[in-house]
């Protein structure tokens, strides 16, 4: 058995996803682990929201498959969405703390900062720039908040300019 598979960091079942904002949980949710590297996770998992949800750009329903990815190291999470037929919608991205793994959870601490990604990469959006300004980040722990900022540019630029460098992070 290799070093990077999945069975060396926890094994190929289900583990639950918790994604904590704001100090409390906003959503739990259990996921297939389909890789483990030792820095990056990959799991799937159904669209675990309540009905639809319609931003403008993407709805997010039913059906929906996404496979996520989290990062021990880096300060965001990249999901991509397909329908339940496999058709790619786009890529979600979160400016998070580096994932805390263990086998049975992936938990995540949301920091408010999103980049939508479209399937063919015509938008890319930078989202809830204003949540992350009113959260007070940058004043309680500054470092963070650089930190997350250069993640979200990070990501951005990938995004915009490095396809290949994009889809490379969780490939």
């Amino acid at each position: 058995m290799s070093a990077t598979s999945a069975e060396a960091h926890g094994g190929t079942g289900t583990v639950e996803v918790v994604l904590v904002k704001n100090g409390r949980t906003k959503i739990r949710y259990p996921a297939r682990r389909l890789a483990d590297d030792g820095d990056r996770v990959s799991v799937r998992a159904p669209w675990a929201g309540a009905g639809v949800r319609d931003f403008g750009f993407v709805r997010f329903e039913p059906g929906d498959v996404f496979t996520e990815h989290y990062w021990r190291t880096r300060w965001y999470a990249v999901k991509e969405v397909r329908t339940g037929a496999g058709a790619l919608k786009g890529w979600y991205c979160d400016v998070t703390r580096p994932a805390v793994v263990s086998p049975d959870e992936i938990l995540v601490t949301d920091l408010d900062l999103d980049l939508w990604v479209g399937a063919d990469r015509s938008v890319v959006l930078r989202l809830d720039e204003d949540e992350f300004a009113a959260s007070g980040l940058a004043a309680t722990d500054p470092r963070a908040a650089e930190r997350a900022m250069n993640a979200l540019d990070e990501l951005e630029r990938l995004a915009r300019e490095d396809s290949h460098g994009f889809t490379a992070l969780f490939r």
